[in-house]
């Protein structure tokens, strides 16, 4: 029988725990999706987590003085912008007025920012050995091959804990020894056989206990990079499934122990580090410069929100049943497909709806016995789709498949991959050549159509059918045709590429829901049952799927005819014209005529800004945007309060696409103010470490986030480091109502991570305040 845990080990392991749900989880290269770096942190202000992120990693979660500065030097951020920003703080340490506050910018102190250090980094100072380096590059290399997800020919041996391979690897690796740090390997086979008590045994030797605890563990996940987070990943994944996973645990007793070697072999900084132990167990408190420069970041916030108001100057009347309506997801990418399709002619409308369409599904493509989750993150798939096709030419894709990964292992093996080099090597000559014009071919052939693998009930059908057109806010007024237009990025030579998908369809692309829905709609039996599910749709009102593939801004439709829509496809063809001739401008070295060809080049780092810019998240009917240009900067998610039922879909939104579009919107916040911490690093030096990310170089660290080249085109940021604002048109008690229901989404508001704003008839005209109160009459910010 175990025996029974004491109180101190309890709390121990709790602190443990605890400093693990500051760790943000990042997704594998295979289905990339954003992340907010701060998920752990939402519960504190801006101020505070900047603060906690300054002693853990040695990074604020904000901008500098200096580019807060030169922003008001330039007039982005005006004097009503700092008023009200120093107005709304609460905070005793804030300054005394806007003068002080610009000075405190103007002055810009150049106090160097330092994490509390590791022993580790108190062992580099006293031998004058990088142990902090010696560190990262053996756990790195253990952890390539570890964690490899069948990139590597050789597998790890299987059936142990994470925990217990490290320490059947370690007790015979010599990196240690060889750098200097003798006994490693004995030290690594007489630590305790799990985790849990290797973490007791270095704790209690590094005299970590109480509230230091939680602090050093948390230092110690931030100084491990993207292996913490991949392991957060799994237990994110286990947790989701109703289960649970113990890697976290498990790195945080590897790195304990080569800490409690490090202060066991380096005796003479025991003194600096029961100093850095009493500095972990002090409260987590923002200083004057932490509190200032919030202050400045909620200036910038409003000062966006400012020129956006200035943008929506009402809503615009309806127009008659369109020729045309095209439903593109809310991705801030379709903004300026939408806008310019929209100006192509009277007659079409345009609809934003998250890019899964509302089907919960997870996809087999042909030949394939891999499930993708094509939904949002933070659900859970509830149907199964298939690719429609014949069991020879399954059979068939499934030899090619194998056939395909046989050569490449036999390219890639030890024995043989020098001498096929020598063989074969001359005759991919060609292919290089080609790949480098940028002449390699577009995208692969798309897979037949998807269908349900077990089939839906005509009352299932009729139910799902009238669930996502009422979501859509789409349950009368349909045109003649209804384009479902999901999306994704081609590029090529990037590992990366599912970043440039949909994150809303888990890092896919958008077709197999978009071509799911357009078949249910179409089906007689789901449009038998819309009139008794309240939905109005015209027996002539026709469905059809499409793809915008947002690097080209080319639209492919599917499972119709050649000839068919032909004055469809002229618009959508003219609408890519206008889409490409606006984005250009902002791509290094490109001109509407090569916007396209940069999906083909394989040294092309930025074929296309993905979501850099993104800055507002608005849940309107589309009256409230039409005919703004909103640059390409904002989630358009089609709404109407009106024909909202319980205001049920109201609660949908804030509780999913408004979760999700948080998400990405502070990856490139993050990516951009910390990207020492939270940024991908280098594009130019990337090696794909087991296909579940990339490192820089050849060992270390693993690097999630966004690489420097999706944020910045090599003179200055492209993406302005903003936090999310959230219009919505709807009533104030029914946000509140939502709100109120769901602490983790209404945190986010509280806590100034998204700002909220409603919208009565396409303006501004309140805004939200912690504790479920609002702003009316706006401030001068907000004034129409």
């Amino acid at each position: 029988m175990e025996p029974m845990m004491s109180k101190a080990t309890s709390d121990l392991l709790s602190a443990a725990d605890a400093a693990a749900r500051l760790i943000p989880p990042a997704f594998p290269l295979e289905a990339t999706v954003a992340v907010n770096p701060f998920l752990g942190q939402t519960g504190e202000d801006l101020a505070t987590a900047s603060a906690r992120l300054t002693r853990a990693s040695g990074a604020r979660a904000t901008q500098d003085f200096t580019d807060y500065a030169a922003a008001i030097a330039s007039g982005r951020i005006g004097t009503d912008d700092l008023a009200d920003a120093l107005a709304a703080a609460t905070s005793p340490l804030k300054p005394k007025d806007v003068a002080a506050l610009t000075a405190m910018a103007k002055a810009a102190p150049a106090t160097p920012i330092q994490a509390l250090p590791t022993v580790a980094d108190l062992a580099a100072e006293a031998t004058g050995t990088d142990w902090p380096s010696v560190v990262e590059k053996t756990i790195g290399l253990w952890a390539a091959g570890r964690f490899d997800n069948g990139q590597a020919l050789w597998a790890p041996a299987p059936g142990q804990d994470c925990f217990a391979a490290w320490r059947a690897w370690a007790g015979h690796d010599l990196t240690p020894e060889i750098a200097g740090l003798t006994g490693f390997c004995a030290h690594v086979v007489s630590a305790p056989d799990t985790a849990d008590r290797a973490i007791e045994r270095a704790a209690g030797a590094l005299g970590l206990t109480g509230d230091a605890a939680e602090s050093a563990f948390h230092r110690l996940y931030m100084d491990l990079g993207g292996w913490s987070q991949h392991a957060r990943w799994l237990l994110w994944q286990a947790e989701l499934a109703g289960g649970t996973d113990g890697t976290m645990r498990d790195l945080l007793a590897i790195r304990l122990i080569w800490e409690e070697a490090l202060l066991a072999r380096v005796p003479s900084i025991a003194e600096a580090w029961a100093e850095t132990v009493a500095a972990h167990s002090r409260p987590i408190e923002p200083s004057k410069t932490e509190v200032a420069l919030a202050i400045l970041q909620e200036a910038a916030d409003r000062a966006h929100q400012r020129r956006l108001t200035d943008a929506l100057d009402g809503a615009a009347p309806g127009a008659e049943r369109p020729a045309l309506q095209a439903a593109f997801c809310i991705d801030v990418r379709s903004e300026v497909f939408r806008r310019a399709l929209e100006s192509v002619d009277p007659t079409i409308q345009t609809i934003g709806f998250a890019g899964f369409f509302g089907l919960p599904l997870s996809h087999r493509a042909k030949g394939s016995d891999v499930s993708e989750a094509r939904l949002p993150v933070l659900l859970n798939p509830a149907m199964e789709t298939v690719t429609q096709t014949s069991e020879a030419a399954d059979r068939q894709a499934r030899i090619t498949a194998r056939a395909g990964r046989a050569w490449n292992r036999f390219r890639q093996a030890a024995v043989s991959s020098f001498a096929f080099v020598e063989a074969a090597g001359p005759l991919y000559a060609g292919k290089l050549v080609k790949d480098a014009l940028g002449l390699g071919g577009g995208a692969p052939a798309p897979d037949p159509a998807p269908r349900v693998a077990d089939g839906l009930s005509a009352e299932t059908k009729a139910d799902t059918a009238a669930t996502v057109l009422k979501a859509m806010s789409l349950t009368g007024g349909h045109g003649r045709i209804v384009l479902l237009l999901g999306h994704g990025g081609h590029v090529t030579n990037n590992p990366h590429e599912s970043a440039y998908h949909c994150g809303a369809c888990g890092g896919y692309a958008g077709d197999v829901s978009a071509r799911l829905l357009a078949s249910l709609l179409n089906d007689p039996e789901a449009r038998a049952g819309l009139a008794d599910r309240g939905v109005d749709l015209p027996h002539d009102t026709r469905f059809v799927a499409g793809l915008h593939d947002t690097t080209t801004d080319e639209v492919t439709l599917y499972d119709v005819a050649e000839g068919d829509l032909t004055e469809t496809r002229r618009w959508l063809a003219q609408a890519g014209r206008i889409a490409r001739a606006e984005r250009a401008p902002s791509l290094p070295g490109a001109t509407p005529e090569t916007v396209a060809a940069r999906a083909l080049n394989w040294a092309e780092t930025r074929p296309e800004w993905g979501l850099a810019g993104c800055a507002a998240f608005i849940a309107a009917p589309r009256g409230a945007t039409a005919g703004r240009d909103l640059g390409g900067r904002a989630f358009l998610h089609s709404y109407d309060w009106r024909a909202d039922e319980a205001f049920a879909t109201l609660e949908l939104i804030l509780t999913a696409p408004v979760v999700v579009a948080s998400w990405i919107s502070l990856q490139y916040y993050g990516s951009s103010v910390a990207p020492e911490v939270f940024g991908g690093g280098n594009k130019l030096i990337h090696n794909v470490v087991g296909g579940i990310g990339v490192i820089e170089g050849n060992g270390g660290r693993l690097r999630p986030g966004l690489p420097w080249q999706a944020i910045h085109d090599g003179e200055s940021l492209r993406h302005e480091p903003l936090r999310l604002t959230v219009m919505i048109e709807a009533p104030r008690d029914a946000i509140a109502d939502v709100l109120e229901r769901h602490p983790h989404v209404r945190a986010l508001f509280d806590n100034g991570w998204l700002h909220l704003l409603t919208l009565s008839d396409g303006r501004v005209d309140a805004r939200y305040r912690p504790g479920l109160a609002w702003e009316t009459p706006p401030s001068p910010a907000l004034a129409a």
